[in-house]
């Protein structure tokens, strides 16, 4: 009986040493900063035919651009796009939505991005972006 205890406690301690040795590295969430945000109308061919998410309203199609710069030296996957959008009177465009959308990849140093948005034709232009900013991941998330 005190072998097999000391078998299981060697076992485990086996165990332990080689999952600390062979732990995978962690997909850990970036930051990254975006700037020089601006926009300009869809062309014609991604603007026709364009509605608001609730599908009944008339909309604007947009391309919002900017510049994402990643600090790190690893290539940052899947950064969800996240700012707020207001019209000419201050309403917000997207209403109770901060997350915009999404870059699939981002290496690193600094590099363009753009997102196209449709904002409701009844809603006064010129657009005002603020606060945007990114976070992804430095390793691709499964699917």
């Amino acid at each position: 009986m005190r072998l097999r205890s000391k078998t299981l406690v060697f076992i485990c301690c086996v165990i332990g040493v080689l999952s600390w040795v062979f732990t995978p590295p962690a997909v850990a969430l970036t930051q990254v900063k975006l700037f020089d945000i601006s926009y300009h109308e869809c062309p014609p061919e991604l603007a026709k035919g364009a509605v608001t998410s609730s599908g009944s309203r008339a909309a604007n199609c947009f391309i919002v651009t900017g510049k994402a710069q990643n600090d790190t030296n690893k290539t940052v996957y899947d950064a969800d796009i996240f700012g707020r959008i207001y019209d000419a009177n201050g309403d917000s465009v997207m209403q109770n939505r901060t997350r915009l959308g999404s870059i699939a990849e981002i290496p690193p140093g600094i590099s363009d991005f753009d997102l196209r948005i449709s904002v409701a034709a009844n809603q006064p232009t010129p657009l005002k972006l603020k606060q945007f900013k990114a976070a992804g991941f430095s390793g691709q998330v499964r699917r």
